[in-house]
């Protein structure tokens, strides 16, 4: 099972996920931002508390909000991790 391992807020609702697999890749998460969990994330200034929790390996919000790593690494535009 990959787990999440790094994450970088890069701008707006868009992130930069680092994966245990060592896949890299970012995901523009504004249009995913609905629902009583999520819908907080709208604001910017929660959005960008965003953390990796490593029991749950997965990124993390204050309000509780998270998601399932396999899905974001389906979803994420791959990119060159940075050396």
């Amino acid at each position: 099972m990959v787990r999440v391992t790094g994450v970088e807020h890069r701008g707006g609702y868009e992130l930069r996920l680092t994966f245990s697999d060592g896949s890299v890749g970012d995901i523009d998460l504004a249009d995913e931002l609905w629902g009583e969990m999520f819908e907080p994330l709208r604001d910017p200034s929660l959005f960008t508390r965003v953390e990796v929790d490593p029991e749950l390996g997965t990124v993390v919000w204050p309000n509780g909000a998270d998601l399932d790593p396999e899905s974001l690494l389906e979803a994420v535009r791959p990119v060159e991790p940075a050396n």
